[in-house]
């Protein structure tokens, strides 16, 4: 789309204060459960991470040669309204893969959303931001969490090794992250509604009921 757009979207920047393109920490590829942050050099491990870099790179070239105001956020695993891990519960599909040392970051999407408005309010053409709460964790956990905020049994714990998954899920656990997200804070005044996935889930079963 872009390289179809590219020119009458250049003609505009002059014109802009603001544009953004969401990304996904996916860009970072694998750390090991390591931390990484807006500085960390993109290595994606994924044929996705591999689609987003080369997507940022070709917005960052057509920003520099128009003058686009360019914004990039790169977005932590998102959950909200119709995206939790409820409705599996309780239908008994939730699983609990467990992969020993795999983390994952979240982003709850109205915290995306604030997140975007502050940017609007302060634009900074050229900043990257990453978009994620203050706690990554295991997968296993938010899911038990899940269950147990519902009142169910936690679901069986299932090593990755023996985990029947598609080719899309199993590629999510090719890499393990902890993302930095100190920058949205410090320049956007950031202050997340859902720093965690606990106080995420608990609004989400609030709103349900």
């Amino acid at each position: 789309m872009l390289r179809r757009l590219a020119p009458e979207i250049g003609a505009r920047g002059s014109s802009l204060a603001w544009l953004g393109y969401l990304s996904t920490t996916g860009v970072y590829g694998d750390h090991q459960g390591g931390w990484v942050g807006e500085s960390t050099p993109l290595a994606p491990s994924t044929r996705r991470g591999r689609w987003r870099m080369e997507a940022e790179a070709a917005w960052q070239a057509l920003a520099a040669e128009t003058g686009l105001p360019l914004h990039i956020f790169r977005l932590a695993g998102i959950y909200g309204p119709g995206r939790g891990p409820f409705e599996k519960v309780r239908q008994g599909t939730a699983r609990r893969i467990i992969k020993p040392g795999q983390v994952f970051s979240r982003i709850h999407v109205e915290d995306i959303a604030q997140v975007l408005e502050a940017s609007i309010a302060r634009p900074n053409p050229g900043a990257a931001y990453n978009l994620c709460d203050d706690d990554p964790a295991p997968p296993e956990d938010v899911i038990a969490h899940a269950a147990e905020l519902l009142g169910l049994p936690v679901p069986p714990a299932i090593p990755f090794d023996e985990a029947e998954m598609t080719p899309m899920a199993r590629s999510f656990y090719a890499e393990s992250k902890r993302v930095r997200n100190d920058r949205i804070k410090k320049e956007l005044g950031v202050d997340l509604l859902y720093p965690d996935y606990r106080s995420g889930l608990a609004a989400l079963l609030a709103e349900e009921t």
